[in-house]
């Protein structure tokens, strides 16, 4: 890795890929700093996701994030989980892959569905949905995602990531792709 260059990894893949807990075990294991964009837009605003959504809509939340991202692009020595939808958006993918490592947590859209099951209500885009309409809506956007998370610096398979007895070796198999690069 070029040492000269600020260290800054983001984390991107869609909702329920895990972006958030390896993003704080990717951290603690370097002595980085963990940076969850979701939170940081929560303590600017002082209001939810869900809040920002339902008073201004999905477009203006994007101009939020994007304008949150070009803040926490700066920052050096951190580990930064996206939101699912931030890559997708603007620049951002570019500014992104131009201010530090990129990852693409890639999971498989059944276990994506299945993990977001039971967290449907707190996120804003999975509201209200039953099962088979959730798994139809993860398949469908998650394919018009997939050309910007697949801009990313590495790709990294997550669908084992959660089973009890990998995680810590999946992991270490990240950090160090992440620094051999």
């Amino acid at each position: 890795m070029n040492e000269e260059k600020k260290l800054a990894i983001f984390l991107t893949g869609y909702m329920g890929c895990g972006k958030t807990t390896l993003g704080k075990y990717i951290a603690q294991k370097t002595g980085l700093q963990f940076v969850d964009m979701d939170l940081f837009i929560e303590n600017r605003y002082r209001k939810s996701i869900n809040a920002i959504f339902e008073e201004k809509g999905e477009a203006e939340f994007r101009l939020i994030e994007n304008r949150i991202l070009k803040d926490v692009a700066d920052f050096e020595n951190v580990v930064v989980s996206t939101g699912g939808g931030l890559p997708c958006f603007f620049d951002n993918m570019e500014v992104m892959n131009r201010s530090g490592i990129t990852v693409y947590l890639k999971t498989d859209r059944d276990i994506l569905a299945e993990r977001l099951f039971g967290a449907k209500d707190k996120r804003p885009l999975l509201k209200g949905k039953n099962r088979d309409e959730l798994r139809d809506f993860v398949a469908k956007s998650l394919a018009e995602r997939e050309k910007f998370y697949s801009q990313a610096q590495i790709i990294f398979d997550c669908d084992r990531l959660f089973l009890k007895n990998e995680f810590e070796t999946r992991a270490n198999e990240l950090i160090n792709r992440i620094y051999n690069i």
